[in-house]
């Protein structure tokens, strides 16, 4: 079949079309019950990941255990009150009863070791707070801010807030439940705390409070904003087309794409995160932006005095090449993320690309079977819209070296930006001030312990190794080496722990506070203190099984990426220049996190080069010129500079989002161009001369590409409502770029064709 007979075709069968159409849309939503949203921060990395890879390593040693953090803070006074250390003491008993937990450290409860005689005593430092003395309370304080292991991690370095730190094991196969199981737990747990403790004030954190904001973010994406975004196009696809019965035609394009997508989602299994939960506002969007150009040309040919079947197939005839070509450069664009080293954005790509594809399809299916049955009728807008445009062509044609000199200068100036970017990220920030978790956490952050942590696993080369001297003397320089740098709020060694046996088993001699002398009494020490110790809180969260490595931890301040990778690159070359058979990159979340924005934009980048390459050629190709298919380039590449440019003035940094932005984008911006070039070649090839072509084009295709652009960036920037950073960066992120692909289009463009373009078309028909 031609193209030239396909709408008749799909006119005179649209009954057919439409129950097709929707057998088929059925069919695949009905998959949608099967998707999944996962709560783990381990969906943003895959398993071969580096950095996960040694973090999996550094787990299998000392076992594999997440965190939460409580911190209390009473009203105005020190934690060494009796009251507080006595709701401190009941929190931490309850603790115990948190579905997974298997080990909980407090202030009240850490283990305290002090001689009598020849015997070690070690205790609990808080026994029954309530019967606690004024001295005894002072001897707690006094014990608690001297001790490194205790300052800076369950006591703040002023006394005004404690910390209890609750370790678990989670379940492999159903660790999304376990963790709701656990923060629905800990939030009546708190609550009960708050009601009988209105003085004191708690805040929670840690991994597992994050993968719970995770699923928060997740759902809000996918619950939240996509009503709002489908309720804003339809509202703004009904002010510009001024017809309602066109707009419900779009909306049905939308919600048909939308269901395929999700649906095919569900019958893969997909699970969804915070990262990738804008595949169906992102769908939703670019079949609007498709879509439109049928509909508008419909209702422009009505205002001609056509009737409506022959309308619609001359609408459908004008656009079909131009749709077929968007929706080919998108989906390009949009598949290019498999490069990305981020497993949720590959999701994200394929997706949406699937989704493009049945927006073709329905575009030219179900879109014009509807329309053929509506009875549309045009507007007086029409005209009105022609009269703009043909003065504005105008106005580009008139001034337009003026306007390539001001495009020039403008996209010099704030390209010029892109040096301001710190392509960093930091995760304790991914959440925005209204997700509780962000809140506690910058509490915690800034009042009691770093909530960024490197752990190094040391290792001493030997069996029962970590008891010699000479190892020990290392990790203690290690150890004092990171106290002295100004990002590190506290360090955890296991040094600290045979110094403070070595002065208890010397009489409590505070001059013995130092390491063992022999192998032998470092060895007798460690084995007299495990023996000592209660059950559940043994030392295999620090030593390894064979006792031949350690684990060192360092709790750093709030950093960017970029800073946690530098204060470790110091880290090991310090361990290279002074102990250079221990050297060691850091591992924990806190690492993963901070290489990742960096390894997707290695990864990105060749992806994003060879996505660019195919619709470049692509358009050299279907413009049958390699002159306008170059000069077509230029409007595309532009944009994304100037967006990254305007950004590094704005904001400074730019993270996950601004790694795959450009392929993002690429293939949605290059759109606009392909309807304002096949509309100019059209006339160009009808040897009108160039500025005739532009004008003509303008009264063709303007409105309708100022009508996909403002739908277009009003998806994506619902984005910016996000309180999930990834997203709404990327949203005004795409939504800069969308808007400096219009104006290059609408101003640069023109004048280039103007400038480069004055060879003659040849007549083709």
């Amino acid at each position: 079949m031609k193209l030239h007979h396909y709408p008749d075709f799909i006119i005179r069968f649209r009954w057919l079309v439409l129950v097709f159409t929707i057998l088929i849309m059925v069919g695949t939503s009905v998959g949608i019950r099967f998707f999944g949203v996962t709560n783990d921060y381990r969906s943003l990395f895959d398993d071969d990941n580096p950095q996960v890879v040694l973090l999996d390593a550094l787990e299998n040693i000392y076992g594999k255990s997440e965190i939460s953090i409580i911190a209390i803070e009473p009203s105005g006074q020190s934690v060494f009150q009796r009251e507080v250390l006595a709701a401190l003491e009941t929190l931490t008993d309850s603790a115990w009863q948190i579905p997974y937990s298997t080990r909980v450290d407090s202030l009240t409860n850490f283990l305290h070791s002090w001689a009598s005689g020849d015997e070690l005593i070690v205790e609990e430092l808080v026994f029954d707070a309530p019967s606690l003395s004024d001295d005894e309370i002072l001897r707690v304080k006094d014990i608690a801010l001297n001790d490194s292991d205790v300052i800076g991690r369950l006591v703040s370095r002023d006394g005004r807030v404690a910390g209890l730190v609750i370790n678990y094991s989670l379940p492999e196969e159903n660790s999304d439940t376990a963790v709701f199981e656990i923060t629905d737990h800990i939030s009546g747990m708190l609550e009960q705390a708050r009601a009988d403790n209105p003085d004191i004030n708690y805040y929670l954190t840690g991994e597992i409070p994050l993968n719970r904001a995770f699923s928060d973010a997740t759902n809000d994406g996918l619950k939240k904003l996509v009503p709002i975004v489908l309720l804003v196009i339809a509202v703004i696809a009904t002010i510009l087309l001024r017809s309602v019965l066109g707009m419900a035609a779009l909306m049905a394009v939308v919600i048909f794409s939308v269901n395929m997508v999700m649906g095919f989602a569900g019958w893969l299994g997909v699970v969804f995160n915070p990262a990738n939960t804008g595949v169906p506002i992102i769908v939703m969007t670019v079949a609007l932006a498709h879509s439109v150009h049928i509909v508008e040309s419909v209702l422009a040919k009505l205002g001609q005095g056509m009737d409506r079947k022959m309308a619609v197939a001359e609408a459908v005839r004008t656009n079909a090449w131009p749709i077929f070509l968007t929706s080919v450069t998108t989906m390009i664009g949009f598949l290019s993320l498999n490069a990305s080293d981020s497993p949720p954005f590959r999701v994200l790509g394929n997706l949406v690309a699937f989704g493009v594809f049945w927006t073709f399809v329905f575009s030219l299916t179900l879109l014009p079977a509807m329309v053929s049955l509506l009875p549309l009728r045009s507007k007086q807008r029409r005209s009105m819209s022609s009269v703009f445009f043909d003065r504005f062509s105008l106005f580009v044609i008139a001034r337009r070296k003026i306007l390539l000199v001001a495009s020039s200068i403008v996209t010099v100036f704030l390209a010029s930006g892109i040096l301001q970017l710190d392509l960093t990220d930091n995760w304790l920030k991914y959440f925005d001030k209204r997700y509780q978790f962000r809140l506690d956490t910058d509490f915690v952050a800034d009042n009691l312990t770093g909530i960024q942590n490197l752990d190094y696993s040391l290792d001493s080369g030997n069996e029962n190794g970590i008891s010699d001297p000479e190892y020990l003397q290392k990790v203690e320089q290690f150890a004092e080496w990171f106290r002295e740098q100004p990002e590190v709020q506290h360090v955890q060694a296991f040094t600290d722990i045979m110094k403070r046996l070595n002065k208890n088993m010397n009489g409590d001699d505070p001059t013995f506070f130092r390491l063992p002398d022999s192998s032998e009494l470092a060895a007798q020490y460690l084995l007299l203190y495990e023996l000592s110790l209660p059950f559940g809180r043994d030392l295999n969260n620090r030593i390894d099984v064979s006792k031949s490595s350690t684990r060192m931890t360092v709790s750093l301040s709030s950093l960017t990426a970029s800073q946690q990778q530098e204060i470790d690159t110091r880290a090991q070359a310090w361990l290279s220049a002074n102990a250079p058979d221990m050297v060691t990159e850091a591992s924990g979340v806190t690492i993963v996190f901070a290489h990742l924005s960096q390894r997707n934009i290695k990864s990105m980048l060749s992806g994003t080069i060879i996505a660019m390459a195919m619709i470049s050629l692509i358009l050299i190709l279907v413009f049958r010129s390699i002159r306008i298919g170059l000069i077509s380039l230029i409007p595309n590449f532009i944009p994304a500079i100037l967006s990254l440019g305007l950004w590094g003035y704005l904001v400074g940094k730019v993270g996950l989002a601004g790694s795959v932005m450009t392929a993002f984008v690429f293939g949605i911006i290059v759109d606009d161009t392909i309807h304002f070039l096949t509309s100019y070649l059209k006339a160009r090839r009808a040897n009108k001369s160039s500025a005739d072509a532009i004008r003509e084009t303008f009264r063709n295709v303007g409105y309708a590409l100022w009508t996909t652009t403002l739908v277009l960036a009003s998806g994506f920037l619902v984005f910016a409502t996000s309180g999930f950073e990834v997203s709404w960066a990327l949203g005004l992120l795409v939504t800069f770029t969308i808007w400096f692909a219009f104006l290059a289009d609408f101003l640069l463009l023109p004048a280039l064709l103007m400038a480069l373009d004055k060879k003659p078309e040849p007549n083709q028909s």
